[in-house]
Formats: C-alpha cells, structure tokens, sequence
C-alpha cells in the first residue's frame, strides 16, 4: 500500500508538470521581449501590472483604502518632509549616541574603530561579568584553599595541554560564577566542575582544543567523559551561555600595549617584552588563588599587579585609574608581591611546536601554592612597612621617549 501512495505521489506530480513548463515558456517570452523592446510585448506586459483602486472600497466611507497605490519612480513628486518634534523625545529614546566613558579614553587612535566606542565596550564587559564576593559562604562543606588546590591543578593542566594563559582565566570565571548560582556543593564534585570548565574555555579560546578524553585522562579516572559532557551542559546553562568576559590578563595585555606602543597602527600587535610580561601575569595567577580576589574587577586586578611592577603614573595613564581606585587591591597584593620577589620570578619558557612570538601566552605553572603559603607567613610589620611607600620598586622599564609617539606613555 505504501509504493501505491508513492505512485499515486508520482502521477500527481507528473500530471502537473505541463503547467509549470507553460509559465516559465512565458516568463522567457516576456523576458525576451523587454531585451528586443518590442512594443506590443512591453505594452501588453504595463498594461497587466496596472492595479487600479478596488471596487469593494467605498470613497464615501471615512477610512483609508486598504490598497493605495504606490507612485513609480518615474511619477513620484519630491515633497517636503516636516518631522514633528511634538512629543518625539518622549516616545523615542537612543543609547549608545555620544556616551562619555566612566573612564578616559588612554587608547590611541584607531584607525578601525572610534576609541571611545571600543574603551566603552571595554568598560561594559568588565561590569557586566560580575561576580560574587561571597561564593564560599553558599557552600559551607568547602573551603577557600580547595578553590586554590583546584585552580592550582588547573593551571598545571593548562602547561601540560600547552593552553593559552586566557583559557585559564576563562575556566577560572566559568568555575567561580557557575559556584555562586549553586549552593552547597561537595568536595567531590570540585575536579568535576573545574576539568568541564577548562573543556569549555578550551573550546573558546584554543584553535585546537584537547579532546574530551584527553580532559578525563588527567583526572585519573575521576571524571568519565559522560561526566565532562553533561557538567558541560549544565555550567553553560548556568551562566546563561555567557562566556566572553574581559579576563584580567587581557586587561594587562591592553595594558601592556598602550606602555610599549610605538605606532599606533599596530596598535593590534604586542610590541612589549614577553619576560616582563611572564613576570607580571605570575603575580595575577598567585592572587587569582586567593578568593579574596573576587572583590575587584579584572581591570583593577591587571592594573594593581602592573603597579607593583612600575609606578602609579604609568598605571594611571594606561588604565585611566586613580590610586583611589587601585589603592585596596593594591594594598591586598602586597604580601604576594613580597613573596615572588623573593624566591625570584620564572623565565620565559620555550615550548616545542609554539612560535616564539606566542610562548608568552602559555599558561606556565610554578609553585604556586608554595608562594600563597610564604606570603600568609610574612608577619603583619613586614606588610604594614611594604605598603607604606605608594609606589614599590619594579622591574618595568617603558622605552624611552624618544622611541615612542606623542600621547604615549613615558
């Protein structure tokens, strides 16, 4: 029965062909005339597009023709147009026209973009990722140095995988605001949640991400691919599939690129050095261990670890940050700046397969864990003195002046 229905299908189908066959003869016909400009074609053709006004509607009655009819190209009268502002501003409002930026525009110009339009976005991103300062306290079975173990083993998953420094801070805000719309989650399920937010940060960022079973590989039996998978789902309909923030060491290569800038063309094109640059993301990844550093924004905590590796006027004109702002973040790094100023801060690390103008971007794990121990250690007196001169010593050294443009920093 079911081949009949088909044949049936099939007749129907056939039976119908002649007509489709007949429009299209037509179609080219007229086609053809209008490129011969044959006038009996081409007025037989104007006089079947002609519409005139519809019958059923009565002129008399005080509505307007459903059908009016719109005046050619040819017969149309330029009119004056007249807006009427009665009212206007209250019923239209427009955003994003003339904003002023919270913060100064430190950019160059640009020549792709308004300045001011790409720091505003700049700006906006870094308000709307927010994030919960009280994470821990919705979680009672945890603590603050299991986030540190975790985000720890991440980072050393990230050197062994070869992943970009920002897929760590990408899993790093995926796991702590994925934590915050939960509560009481066990220490079981911590690996869980952290491995299926580097999956998804590695998915983002990295061209060739590691596949799944290489994530569950590192955990050593600990989480299936299943397990990767359907935590995957779940963290991404947490977060409302919003997985694009502005990471802190984003902000510190933004950062980095308006101190070293010499053309402002290339302004897409890192022109800093790659150790100094090592040297200050290790100060970032030490504080991100820390909860504690939930309290500040990532361009506050980008431009607090640039502080302790230059001065405040260079921090001021690349971030448009006042010491005002920067002053408690700063002041809160201070022991884990003392600590990686005194076991000395790593080299810049060759990695095979990588080019060498991108081996800065690797995440590179050290002792991370060792350092946040030495820097809770460090007795009260000892911060207290640190902390009383506003501008430590540092080890970035800008170009001079004479190597960069007017408008750059000095």
């Amino acid at each position: 029965m079911l081949r009949k229905g088909k044949n049936v299908e099939f007749r129907s189908i056939d039976h119908e062909m002649p007509k489709e066959t007949t429009v299209r003869s037509r179609k080219r016909k007229a086609d053809v005339a209008i490129y011969l400009q044959d006038p009996d074609e081409v007025a037989e053709m104007i006089k079947k597009k002609q519409c005139g006004t519809p019958v059923c509607w009565n002129p008399e009655l005080l509505f307007t023709s459903p059908c009016r009819r719109i005046p050619a190209p040819d017969n149309e009268v330029d009119q004056p147009v007249a807006l009427n502002t009665t009212g206007f501003s209250a019923r239209y409002t427009f955003k994003n026209i003339f904003v002023t930026p919270t913060r100064s525009s430190p950019l160059p110009v640009l020549c792709w973009a308004s300045r001011d339009d790409v720091w505003i976005n700049l700006l906006r991103k870094d308000e709307t990722y927010s994030r919960d300062i009280h994470i821990m306290a919705k979680h009672p079975h945890l603590q603050p140095k299991m986030r540190a173990i975790l985000l720890d083993w991440l980072i050393e998953v990230c050197e062994v995988y070869k992943l970009h420094r920002e897929t760590f801070y990408l899993a790093q805000d995926y796991f702590d605001r994925f934590m915050a719309t939960q509560t009481n989650v066990f220490k079981s399920t911590l690996q869980l949640i952290g491995i299926s937010s580097l999956f998804i940060a590695a998915k983002m960022e990295e061209i060739y991400p590691p596949k799944v079973h290489q994530f569950a590989y590192v955990t050593d039996g600990a989480c299936t691919e299943d397990d990767i998978l359907c935590m995957e789902l779940i963290i991404m309909k947490e977060l409302k599939w919003r997985l694009s923030p502005l990471t802190s060491v984003s902000w510190l290569n933004i950062y980095m690129q308006i101190a070293y800038l010499k053309e402002s063309e290339e302004v897409l094109i890192p022109q800093y050095p790659q150790t100094t640059f090592v040297q200050i993301a290790e100060l970032l990844d030490l504080c991100v261990l820390d909860v504690k550093s939930l309290e500040f924004c990532y361009g506050v905590l980008a431009a607090s670890a640039l502080f302790h590796f230059s001065s405040l006027e260079l921090v001021e004109k690349v971030s448009a940050l006042k010491w005002l702002d920067v002053e408690a973040c700063v002041r809160w790094m201070v022991p884990f700046a003392m600590s990686i100023r005194e076991v000395g801060s790593s080299a810049l690390r060759p990695f095979k397969g990588i080019p060498a103008d991108d081996m800065h971007n690797i995440q590179t794990h050290a002792a991370y864990l060792d350092w946040m121990a030495k820097a809770c250690s460090y007795p009260q007196v000892d911060v207290d003195r640190s902390q009383s001169s506003p501008i430590p010593s540092g080890v970035l050294t800008p170009p001079p002046s004479s190597e960069k443009p007017e408008g750059t920093v000095s």
